[in-house]
C-alpha cells in the first residue's frame, strides 16, 4: 500500500477490539424480559451467559454457533482481519467444539480504498483458513466506523460440550495467554508502544485457542471460558454463578504482561476496563491485590485465552501438555464450593 493511502485503521475507531464490547452488566439488562422458546434440543441458548449457542442435531453431532465482530484494534488492515477472526473463532473452541464454516460481517466507509478492503477480508481468510474451517460468503455495509468480524459454525459432540457453568468443587483453574493486552492496545493507539511489544500484542491476537482446545479435550474438563471483553475477572465471575462456585484466583500465577503493567501504573487504561470493573467489583474480594493488578484484572483482553476448569487429578498433565503449545500455559487458582457473599477472591 502506498505512503499516500496508507491508513491509520484505529484513528477511525472510538473504541479498540473488545474494549467496544457492550458491558456485562449493560447486556444483561437490554436481554431482561425477553422470553426464551424452549427446544429440548438447544443444549446452550442465550438465557444462559456462555460463550455460543449449541444445538443438537443427532445423538453424535452438534452445531455450536457464535458471533463477533468489532472495529479495528490494528492500524494495519491484514492484521485487524485476522485478529478479528482470531477473537470469533474462539467462543467455538471455548465450548470444545470445531469451526467448520464461516460468514464475513463488515462495516466499511464509502471512502475506504479497495485494497485495504481485500487487506482485512484476505487477513480473515488466512486465519478461518488456519483453523480449518471454511468462509462461504457474509455481508457488508457502509459505514463511517470500520468494523470486521465473522458468525461462526462448528461441530461438537452432544456429549462432550465444554460450558462455563460446569466447574466443580476441586477443580483446577488453567490459563493459556498472557494478560495485559486490553491496556497495551490502548498504548497503541497512542504511540507509546514500541515496535516489539506491539508486534508481540499482535501475535497473542492471532494466536488460534485450536491448540488449547485439542489439548484440552482430552482430560477431565468440567468448564471452559475464552476470556475477552469482559476480562479475566467478569469471565470467570460468569463462570462462578454459572456453577453456583467461588474461585480463589492466585495472582502470583498470572502471566501478566510487564509493559501492560507498567502502563497500568501509569493510568493508561481503556475505558472497557471501568466498565469490566463496575459490573464485576462487588462481587470480587480484592485482597491485597495492587491496583495496577486488579485493572489488568479487570482488563477487557481481545482473542484472549482459554479458562479452563480441570479436574485436580488430570490438571497436572493438561498443564505439562499445554506448556508445549499455547503461549503461556498458567495454574490460576482452585475452584471451590460457594460458601456465601463473593464469589471470586484474589489471592
Amino acid at each position: 500500500m502506498s505512503r499516500e493511502k496508507e491508513v491509520k485503521l484505529t484513528k477511525l475507531a472510538k473504541c479498540a477490539g473488545c474494549g467496544a464490547k457492550v458491558g456485562a452488566g449493560v447486556l444483561a439488562q437490554l436481554l431482561e424480559g425477553i422470553r426464551v422458546h424452549h427446544d429440548p434440543n438447544l443444549l446452550v441458548g442465550f438465557d444462559r451467559s456462555d460463550d455460543a449457542s449449541v444445538y443438537k442435531i443427532s445423538d453424535e453431532l452438534a452445531l455450536v454457533q457464535t458471533v463477533d465482530f468489532f472495529p479495528p484494534i490494528a492500524d494495519d488492515p491484514y492484521t485487524f482481519g485476522a485478529i478479528a477472526a482470531t477473537n470469533a473463532l474462539s467462543d467455538v473452541y471455548a465450548m470444545g467444539g470445531e469451526p467448520k464454516l464461516a460468514l464475513n460481517i463488515m462495516a466499511v466507509p464509502e471512502s475506504m480504498d479497495k485494497e485495504t478492503v481485500h487487506q482485512i477480508l484476505r487477513g480473515g481468510y488466512d486465519k478461518v483458513y488456519e483453523a480449518g474451517a471454511l468462509i462461504t460468503g457474509g455481508h457488508s455495509i457502509l459505514d463511517d466506523e470500520p468494523k470486521y468480524g465473522l458468525a461462526v459454525t462448528g461441530f461438537v459432540h452432544p456429549d462432550r460440550v465444554l460450558t462455563n457453568a460446569g466447574a466443580k468443587d476441586g477443580d483446577v483453574l488453567l490459563f493459556t495467554k498472557p494478560v495485559g493486552i486490553g491496556v497495551l492496545t490502548s498504548a497503541m493507539k497512542v504511540d507509546l508502544v514500541d515496535e516489539e511489544t506491539k508486534a508481540f500484542a499482535n501475535r497473542m491476537m492471532t494466536t488460534l485457542n485450536k491448540s488449547a482446545r485439542d489439548a484440552m479435550v482430552k482430560y477431565e474438563v468440567h468448564a471452559c471460558t475464552d476470556v475477552t471483553g469482559f476480562g479475566m475477572l467478569g469471565h470467570l465471575l460468569e463462570m462462578a454463578q454459572g456453577s453456583d462456585v467461588e474461585i480463589h484466583l492466585d495472582v502470583s500465577g498470572v502471566d501478566f504482561i510487564p509493559a501492560a503493567l507498567e502502563f497500568a501504573k501509569m493510568g493508561v487504561l481503556p475505558a472497557g476496563m471501568y466498565r469490566n470493573r463496575a459490573f464485576a467489583e462487588a462481587y470480587v474480594d480484592c485482597g491485597k491485590a495492587d491496583t495496577a493488578v486488579q485493572d489488568l484484572l479487570f482488563d477487557p483482553q481481545t482473542a484472549g485465552g482459554l479458562a479452563i476448569a480441570v479436574a485436580p487429578a488430570d490438571a497436572p498433565a493438561l498443564l505439562d501438555e499445554l506448556k508445549t503449545c499455547v503461549p503461556s500455559a498458567q495454574r490460576i487458582g482452585t475452584v471451590r464450593a460457594y460458601g456465601g457473599g463473593k464469589r471470586i477472591f484474589l489471592e
